[in-house]
């Protein structure tokens, strides 16, 4: 059985606000895996919110590259040993160029993109000239690459590199993405994206077992209501809608302005350009969160 330390407890109690016994009986319950523990916190009503942030763990950045033109861009997260380091303006630039190598060749594993050449070295020799100058070890842990063809690519970093985002977009007519009314549209909803954290572009793009997990949770705090079972069935529809209001990019209220959701709030940029934008896909990284 695992040992349920005072840290794990206080950890889920971060990420859940749960009263400090009710998450010490869940950990116990679940054998010390944190993700069974908030299910059962959720399923027992006592989870009010899940925080994600409460998994990041070590110190680096995520940094992000986008292409002149908008055609290509990338996310990288560099890891390194202490935050003095991480918030270095030359850290942040080397975690720039790996991302900018990551964009401007196509590797699909880390073990390529160390291997992509960049101001006429390799990326693995960049990093190696890297904790030599800053006297730190470090470590490239991931990566993401978008590449689109007649769209456009908007990164944004949030909290100095603790959060980076990347989403493409589609335009029915090329002129609009020379449009400043465009760029700053695309800006404002990789911001959301960074933000937010949603899920997925809309709720068609969810994976089905995101929803069969959210639906067992839905219907398991339905049935402890003890309402008939034609109520709990509306309970789990209206709790599921929520999540998808919540989670699903387009269907977000827009953080800069909670009266639109950013399908609105795109439906109304490409009016006024005389087009039609659509959230192709994006890419979301937190430091230390896996994927």
């Amino acid at each position: 059985m695992a040992q349920i330390t005072a840290a794990l407890v206080k950890q889920l109690r971060e990420m859940t606000s749960s009263p400090m016994m009710e998450c010490k009986k869940a950990l116990v319950e679940a054998d010390g895996d944190i993700d069974a523990a908030i299910d059962i916190l959720r399923k027992m009503g006592a989870a009010k919110s899940v925080k994600k942030a409460g998994r990041a763990t070590n110190e680096g950045a995520v940094m992000a590259y986008v292409s002149e033109d908008g055609s290509k861009g990338a996310l990288a997260e560099l890891k390194c040993e202490t935050d003095f380091v991480s918030g270095t303006d030359n850290f942040k630039s080397l975690a720039t160029k790996v991302a900018e190598a990551a964009a401007v060749n196509t590797p699909t594993t880390i073990e390529e993109l160390q291997a992509c050449p960049i101001d006429g070295e390799t990326v693995a020799d960049l990093i190696t000239e890297g904790v030599h100058n800053m006297g730190e070890n470090m470590t490239l842990t991931r990566f993401a690459r978008i590449e689109t063809t007649g769209g456009y690519v908007s990164s944004y970093i949030h909290m100095g590199g603790k959060i980076g985002s990347l989403v493409e977009f589609a335009v029915t007519k090329q002129e609009t993405l020379a449009s400043d009314a465009f760029k700053a549209a695309a800006h404002d909803v990789a911001m959301q994206v960074a933000a937010a954290r949603p899920v997925a572009v809309s709720r068609e793009n969810v994976p089905q077992d995101v929803i069969d997990h959210e639906l067992s949770i839905y219907r398991a705090q339905a049935a402890e209501s003890g309402k008939p079972a034609n109520i709990q069935e509306k309970i789990v529809n209206g709790s599921l809608e929520k999540y998808f209001k919540e989670n699903t990019l387009v269907a977000q209220q827009f953080v800069k302005n909670p009266e639109q959701t950013i399908e609105q709030y795109l439906a109304a940029c490409g009016k006024e350009l005389g087009d039609t934008i659509t959230v192709k896909r994006f890419e979301c990284f937190a430091l230390g969160e896996e994927d």
